[in-house]
């Protein structure tokens, strides 16, 4: 269900900031209404919901979320389950029970889970099977935050609640008055361990599942320290057999139970923790993050590390929706790519290598797809969180030392998943905006490797499938076996275009002048009958029978109408090439004018991210997944702004709400809810490793982006509202502002933007040649 809007007096302005955590939908949003909020006290976790896009699954995703009771960028989730074991979907909004409350670290439902084991409690007959245990809830009696999760287990009249540290959980059990009651650690399947220790009041072990991208010797070690004796201790073993007295087991899957008497209302607390390199470090991480921490205690550290980086940026507005899918947005972003370091006995940051199997010095970071997150989330982090960018990429420089390569989908090491070089991308967007610490020439050898090399790459997904053929004909075939060659063919290009920029950079012209050369291949597929982007033969003819609306194929998710805009750094050779500005901007808008036809045929039935693009009444405009995102920010490049404008804003208000059916498809990492957090603030990263964001139409009031280097940016759009998308002018410091573009740098220096708006576009706004975003071509003329 759609939270409901409060209406608040025009009179009345309020500051809100960036902020996670509405409560659960089931409970009155006006009870939270901006009106309550006070402009001396500014939180930001009150409106943010991790339940915006949980209704979701395997036909039709809304977000494919589950909501993840984390810190930022921390090691270990939790998530209450209501799937089984083993199901991407962990959590369905539309299911009436929960199994347990699990340490996740799943990315995606496609990508699925590892490391993952879970706590439950019961009373009455003793239930360990995960079918027979579940009990039923409500989301009336639940309550999500991003710091904190609560809910009732109707059947057991248990209320369970946890907060998380990065690597460690505090649980609160409260239970009735029982002589039967039970908490059960589940170590799951393919290989798990436990070992009740109750002298000790622990319970140790190690859990094995994993979905593949894993040394042989991977193992994710537990602790769980209990604050009350145990009166039974039984474990499981495989086949659910129940192993009464017996406090070790070991197997494919294994569990432990421990059981004892409560009065009514009495907490039983535990306190959890985990460690990818030993038992001994699992302890030191439960000692370190939790130690002797009342819950209360545990819980307020979660809060304000959630406060501390949600208030980055402070937005106004009258409209309390758009700040709760606002801050939902953010929460989603700051979530991916997790820490997969952790400290040692000295205080010294180390980390199990995922690629190796050994035990080494420095940071990994893990679980993102790159196809995804290049757009808009690293550029994000360049803008916002410059520091832990910089972390990110000595992770990829170790990952590089420690497989050879760079990752392109990691979770938690190499996966087969997705196209494309966009490791390039995100390296060379981290120095040309400034972000240090970090080794560029390793970084730029691994990414030219990835470039030039055929031979000895993991999986299919890392380095470039088919580079030989792209680096002889200037493309990937279409009939030589690599599907989804055009795609590859333009993502290869614009990595080009990246690897070139930083070459420049570091001095390197020759390198550079080589690979702006072979940024221009995309033109290699520019079909000028169509005006379109096709597959082409090894002969150097085109694929026929060619149909523009075939998903898959040639292309990644998309078809040939979502892909042809793939020409990030080169929008105006794009438009050249469609034989100029009236030719290019008829064909944008034919994506929005058509019907959302499609042909499914490559896949053989209707995939999810077909069927959401179908039914968001915007044509063939997919912006349910990623490669069309960028599509609606091309106006500006064509002298038609206002088309961005208008088209920005009709994404922002009908395609998000902070509803669990809030996004209009996949979630990704933190993609698509950064293409709203940008987009919300007035901008977007169009083309990474340009220095440059192009302007769109800010939702909010104001905005205050407070940046690591102590300079605050401000943003307002005077005369804003629902009826007034359309930017009349700017001004950036003081002065006149008619470019549809802003630097990074410009952002960096602190300052003030000022928009004003309007009802009826303004079309002699940022129409000169120079209001014009970057393009390559532009430069070379």
């Amino acid at each position: 269900m759609r939270l409901r809007k409060v209406h608040l007096s025009k009179k009345i302005i309020f500051i809100f900031t960036i902020a996670l955590v509405v409560s659960s939908c089931g409970q009155d949003a006006n009870k939270e209404s901006a009106q309550n909020q006070s402009e001396d006290k500014k939180e930001y976790l009150q409106y943010v919901n991790p339940l915006m896009g949980t209704d979701s699954d395997f036909s039709l995703s809304n977000g494919n979320t589950y909501p993840a009771i984390a810190t930022p960028w921390g090691m270990n989730f939790w998530t209450p389950m209501t799937s089984k074991m083993g199901d991407g979907w962990t959590y369905k909004y539309d299911e009436k029970t929960i199994r347990g409350i699990k340490q996740t670290h799943q990315p995606s439902p496609w990508i699925n889970d590892y490391a993952a084991f879970s706590l439950m409690a019961v009373t009455g007959d003793l239930k360990y099977k995960e079918d027979e245990r579940a009990s039923h809830f409500s989301h009336k009696a639940e309550t999500v935050k991003p710091d904190y999760y609560s809910v009732y287990l109707a059947d057991y009249d248990v209320v369970a609640e946890v907060a998380p540290t990065e690597r460690a959980a505090h649980f609160r059990f409260t239970f009735p008055e029982t002589d039967t009651a039970y908490i059960m650690l589940d170590a799951f399947f393919k290989g798990s361990m436990v070992k009740i220790l109750p002298e000790q009041r622990k319970i140790i072990g190690y859990c094995r599942n994993n979905s593949g991208g894993v040394p042989e010797n991977f193992h994710n070690y537990f602790v769980a320290e209990f604050d009350k004796d145990f009166e039974l201790t039984n474990t499981w073993g495989d086949d659910w057999k129940l192993e009464e007295n017996i406090t070790e087991n070991k197997g494919d899957h294994v569990g432990a139970i421990i059981g004892f008497k409560t009065k009514r209302g009495e907490a039983v607390h535990v306190k959890v923790a985990s460690s990818f390199i030993s038992p001994e470090q699992a302890q030191l991480n439960l000692d370190r993050e939790i130690g002797n921490n009342s819950f209360k205690e545990t819980r307020n550290e979660a809060t304000q590390a959630w406060e501390k980086e949600l208030g980055r940026i402070e937005v106004s507005t009258k409209n309390i929706d758009h700040l709760r899918t606002f801050y939902s947005c953010l929460y989603r972003v700051l979530l991916f790519p997790r820490k997969f370091y952790e400290f040692d006995a000295n205080e010294q940051v180390v980390h199990y290598s995922p690629y190796n199997g050994q035990v080494l010095p420095g940071y990994m970071f893990t679980d993102n797809g790159f196809w995804d997150t290049f757009r808009a989330v690293f550029p994000f982090f360049n803008m916002m969180y410059p520091e832990l960018n910089s972390n990110i990429m000595e992770g990829l420089a170790n990952t590089y030392k420690e497989s050879g390569w760079l990752p392109e989908w990691a979770s938690p090491g190499h996966r087969d998943c997705m196209i494309g070089s966009n490791s390039a991308p995100i390296i060379a967007d981290a120095h040309l905006t400034g972000v240090t610490g970090f080794d560029k020439d390793l970084l730029l050898e691994a990414v030219i490797k990835n470039a030039t090399t055929s031979e000895g790459r993991p999986v299919n997904s890392v380095g470039r499938a088919g580079v030989d053929y792209y680096n002889e004909l200037g493309y990937v075939p279409y009939d030589v076996g690599i599907n989804e060659n055009a795609a590859r063919t333009l993502e290869y290009a614009y990595a080009d275009f990246t690897i070139a920029q930083m070459a420049k950079s570091l001095g390197k012209d020759v390198l550079a002048n080589t690979y702006y050369k072979k940024s221009l291949n995309y033109k290699k597929l520019f079909d000028s009958d169509s005006k379109l982007m096709r597959g082409k033969n090894k002969d150097g003819s085109f694929q026929t029978p060619f149909n523009p609306l075939k998903w898959g194929d040639a292309f990644t998710e998309g078809n040939s109408l979502h892909y042809t805009w793939s020409v990030f750094h080169d929008v105006q050779g794009l438009i050249d090439l469609m034989g100029g500005e009236t030719e290019f901007v008829g064909m944008l808008d034919s994506v929005f004018n058509m019907p959302p036809e499609y042909d499914d045929s490559y896949y053989g039935f209707t995939i999810h991210e077909i069927r959401e693009m179908q039914i968001m009444n915007m044509g063939n405009y997919a912006h349910g997944n990623q490669p069309i995102q960028h599509m609606i920010y091309l106006y500006n490049y064509a002298k038609q702004s206002w088309k961005t404008q208008s088209k920005v804003r009709e994404v922002l208000t009908k395609l998000y709400t902070p509803a669990p059916d809030g996004y209009c498809g996949d979630e990704d990492n933190g993609q698509t809810s950064a293409w709203y957090v940008f987009s919300a603030l007035g901008f977007y990263p169009v083309a990474p490793a340009t220095n440059q964001y192009v302007i769109g139409s800010p939702l909010f009031d104001e905005a205050k982006l407070h940046l690591q280097n102590g300079n605050t940016f401000r943003i307002s759009a005077n005369q804003n509202g629902k009826e007034n998308p359309f930017v009349q002018d700017a001004s950036l410091n003081g002065k006149a502002l008619y470019n549809t573009w802003l630097s990074t740098e410009t952002i960096q220096n602190g300052g003030e933007l000022i928009f004003g708006m309007g009802s009826e576009p303004n079309k002699n706004w940022g129409v000169s040649k120079e209001a014009a975003p970057y393009s390559l071509s532009n430069s070379i003329k």
